[in-house]
């Protein structure tokens, strides 16, 4: 089994998961819970399993773009892991792992066919959003970028192709774009489950990262801010 961790998004996610798909999940949705709950849902899970970290066949873990924070969590607690069990570290596209999550289900959901796009998005600062294009075959036509959305967002693209918008970040698009081919799947909802495809191929062909050095992938630099107050001399 893989342990996978997904935490570039204030959902936080974990699953165990096998060759077949996931057998075990534990998440929470509210912002900010990544810190105290990551480290009891991984707890859970193994102990539900029956597990020792040493039993896993690897850990997998989001790799990004997303929450700086959210990244650092997930990313140190797949490290000390992988470490201390002495296993494999897999990490995998968070926009990826989004595209496996949604696809199988959105031609009766959403109408898609073979020439539909997808477009998984993950908010950003102010108005810009992360997101990559996959086609329904599961082939990225457009890399992950940081981008602003205007009107003119997606305007190259053909009115007869349908492109399905989804991720925390799609409510950003749909305030401003006005695009008829535009689809927004507003129940999708991040999951740790959708890592499992992606992190077996990788398990698979032995493609794993380098504990000491792997870092997530921010695509921007972090800004700290300073809260502004009223302070009175």
């Amino acid at each position: 089994m893989i342990l996978c961790i997904e935490t570039a998004t204030p959902v936080c996610s974990v699953a165990l998961c096998d060759s077949t798909g996931f057998v075990l999940t534990r998440e929470n949705r509210e912002d900010r819970s990544h810190a105290s709950l990551l480290t009891v849902f991984i707890k859970e899970l193994l102990e539900q399993a029956g597990l020792r970290t040493s039993q896993l066949e690897a850990v997998a873990v989001s790799k990004g773009p997303g929450s700086y924070t959210g990244l650092r969590i997930g990313v140190s607690a797949a490290k000390g892991i992988a470490y201390g069990a002495s296993i494999p570290l897999l990490a995998v596209d968070t926009t990826r792992s989004m595209f496996n999550g949604i696809v199988e289900k959105a031609g009766v959901t959403y109408g898609t066919d073979e020439t539909s796009l997808f477009c998984p998005m993950i908010d950003a600062r102010r108005m810009e959003v992360y997101y990559s294009l996959f086609a329904a075959n599961g082939n990225e036509i457009k890399g992950i970028a940081a981008e602003v959305i205007t009107d003119k967002s997606f305007a190259e693209i053909p009115e007869n192709v349908k492109i399905v918008i989804f991720g925390n970040g799609a409510k950003k698009c749909r305030e401003i774009t006005g695009h008829k081919n535009l689809v927004f799947a507003d129940d999708f909802e991040i999951s740790a489950a959708y890592m499992q495809k992606t992190a077996y191929l990788k398990l698979t062909d032995g493609h794993f990262e380098d504990i000491a050095y792997f870092e997530p992938f921010y695509l921007k630099d972090f800004i700290a801010t300073i809260p502004r107050k009223n302070i009175l001399f």
